[in-house]
């Protein structure tokens, strides 16, 4: 097991969620405006609210992310400090974490989910009717 390559897993599986809730939120918003059907699927809207209520009770409770603690650990335990190992580890880096207080990340977490379940109340997710086995 490369503890490096772990790591580097974690980190990309975390831009992918970072992805998901940012880039699920476009999508919703437009799908709105465009009567995209699809983004009112309710197991893809019931994830995204789910994902982003997560990060941000996490952050309210001022805990790290689960994969911001596991991509860390296992990145010392290769031998490397902070987030410097690697082009893959490198723009992860660039692209997930910046120098902020805290405050700041709470008040954006926070927004943004506040825009989540906006959207989610008065954009509501349909769920399929259930077909009749006749």
């Amino acid at each position: 097991m490369n503890p490096g390559l772990w790591a580097d897993a974690i980190g990309i599986t975390h831009a992918l969620v970072v992805l998901f809730v940012v880039g699920g939120q476009a999508l919703i918003l437009a799908g709105w405006g465009l009567a995209w059907r699809w983004t009112r699927n309710f197991l893809f809207r019931v994830a995204h609210l789910a994902v982003i209520g997560f990060v941000v009770v996490q952050q309210w409770l001022g805990e790290l992310c689960p994969l911001t603690v596991w991509e860390s650990a296992l990145r010392r335990k290769a031998g490397a400090e902070g987030y410097q190992a690697g082009f893959i580890a490198d723009w992860l880096d660039r692209l997930l974490y910046y120098s902020a207080p805290s405050w700041v990340f709470t008040a954006v977490y926070t927004l943004f989910v506040a825009v989540v379940v906006a959207s989610f109340v008065l954009y509501k997710p349909v769920r399929k009717p259930r077909q009749s086995g006749g």
